[in-house]
């Protein structure tokens, strides 16, 4: 079994602390917002599960094999936890709003959902996994690393 950097267990967070990942968030988030999507992007809005209120965060939407999925790729966020949850939320690029019900993924169910992931957003998502993951990984890895990397399929309400 290869040494990893980072754990990859129910605990990992990845915040975006870094002052250049938030500018990126807000750039992406008002593009989007305007009918600008980036390779697949939308702006996903979940009820927060302590207040109630609507929390918006841009997202990578993944379509693979005709489903569409979202997948964490900085571990068990906020969004995670709030999707967790209130499973009904919205995606939006400009003035198109889809509701979905999200179906959390079982960790033997990510695998090739996470190669796909990866193959499309590794140049963007690679530095949440700090080398120890890439698109051309092998399957032991990602059954490896799939505990701290949550994955959801979407559901069209």
């Amino acid at each position: 079994m290869p040494t990893y950097k980072q754990t990859y267990d129910r605990n990992r967070v990845i915040t975006a602390g870094h002052g250049s990942m938030r500018v990126f968030n807000r750039i992406v988030s008002a593009l989007t917002k305007a009918g600008i999507s980036l390779m697949g992007s939308r702006v996903l809005s979940v009820r927060g599960r302590k207040s109630g209120e609507w929390r918006s965060t841009p997202v990578n939407l993944l379509t693979y094999d005709g489903a569409t999925y979202l997948v964490s790729p900085r571990g068990h966020t906020q969004w995670v936890r709030n999707l967790r949850a209130t499973p009904e939320a919205r995606l939006q690029l400009g003035r198109t709003t889809q509701t979905f019900r999200a179906e959390e993924l079982a960790d033997p169910a990510k695998t090739e959902v996470l190669r796909h992931y990866l193959r499309k957003w590794s140049w963007e998502v690679g530095a949440f996994f700090e080398g120890d993951v890439t698109k051309n990984s092998p399957d032991e890895v990602l059954h490896h690393i799939a505990p701290g990397v949550p994955a959801f399929r979407l559901h069209q309400v």
